[in-house]
């Protein structure tokens, strides 16, 4: 695949806030990049979902919590139920601040009592910070302010890379083949009537990579505007409107009309609200965010999204 073309993929599994309505389960998405996959939260209902949507269980073992409310993680018992018994996954890694993983613990040990669960649990405290990286992609968490402790969101971050310039090449007598690649890999290559060519010589400058930042509840925005910069897609809450924006402030969220002032600032590409109260519809919470910022999507259950860099947002049609 082209790097250029390299995106991410994002599914919504649940997007209704506190409790689930008809047309939404509790929050749960899933992120998709190459051969990785990651589930982010997972309420209640969250496994049906799964099945729903066509992504089946398997490679589903890295879970990042955004928090530790149980909307957001009582999932996790039917899941880990599930891969114990019938799933082919030895092991459930599962991120979250401290908070988050003692519910998460006391949550297993109603699930399997006191005895030893036939599948590993892997419990990583996040802090802020990269949490995995390789040469292409890296993956950070950053602290969000919510009700309660240890509360975070997540930057998926493709590598800047230099493009290879073919005609450059070209023009140089570079053929192709495994010196292409070296040279690609940022080392010089001797040709055969003995010149050196140097990356320098067939590379352009960097070019930054797609960049999607999914963040959960969250009571203000002042400091989500620096890990928000430049995102080609920011998901965020907005579980209210500006008509209860008391109410909004006293449980800690956010109305539409902020999570669009945050992607104005922070220079998005695309915002995608989730998170959405039952008392609205899903055109009153669009109504209101593409007032400040026209690129606006309200998720619903099982959409699936394509996120490239500098491109425009996809919506996956989905097979009925």
């Amino acid at each position: 695949m082209c790097y250029n073309l390299v995106m991410f993929e994002l599914v919504f599994l649940g997007t209704s806030a506190s409790a689930p309505s008809i047309r939404r389960g509790l929050s749960a998405a899933v992120v998709l990049h190459r051969d990785r996959r990651f589930l982010i939260d997972c309420g209640e209902g969250t496994q049906r979902q799964i099945m729903r949507s066509g992504l089946g269980f398997k490679r589903l073992d890295m879970i990042l919590l955004t928090h530790g409310h149980l909307d957001h993680i009582l999932g996790l018992a039917g899941l880990a139920s599930t891969f114990s018994r019938w799933e082919m996954i030895e092991q459930m890694e599962i991120y979250g601040g401290k908070w988050a993983l003692d519910r998460v613990e006391a949550l297993m040990r109603v699930v399997f009592g006191r005895r030893r669960p036939p599948i590993r649990m892997v419990l990583t405290d996040l802090k802020p910070g990269i949490i995995m990286e390789d040469d292409t992609f890296e993956l950070v968490a950053f602290p969000v302010t919510h009700r309660g402790p240890d509360n975070f969101g997540f930057v998926f971050q493709q590598k800047a890379r230099r493009p290879f310039l073919a005609e450059q090449a070209e023009a140089l007598g570079v053929p192709a083949g495994p010196e292409r690649s070296q040279l690609v890999a940022g080392k010089a290559v001797t040709l055969a009537d003995g010149r050196t060519i140097y990356p320098d010589d067939v590379l352009g400058p960097p070019r930054p990579g797609t960049k999607f930042v999914f963040v959960g509840d969250a009571a203000e925005t002042r400091n989500l505007e620096e890990a928000a910069c430049d995102a080609d897609a920011l998901v965020i809450e907005a579980t209210y409107t500006s008509l209860e924006a008391d109410v909004a402030r006293e449980f800690g969220h956010l109305t539409a009309r902020q999570a669009a002032e945050l992607a104005l600032t922070a220079g998005a590409r695309n915002l995608i609200l989730h998170h959405i109260s039952r008392r609205y519809s899903e055109r009153e919470i669009l109504d209101e965010a593409v007032q400040l910022f026209p690129n606006t999507t309200v998720a619903r259950d099982l959409d699936h999204f394509q996120i490239r860099r500098d491109a425009p947002l996809v919506r996956v049609e989905r097979d009925q």
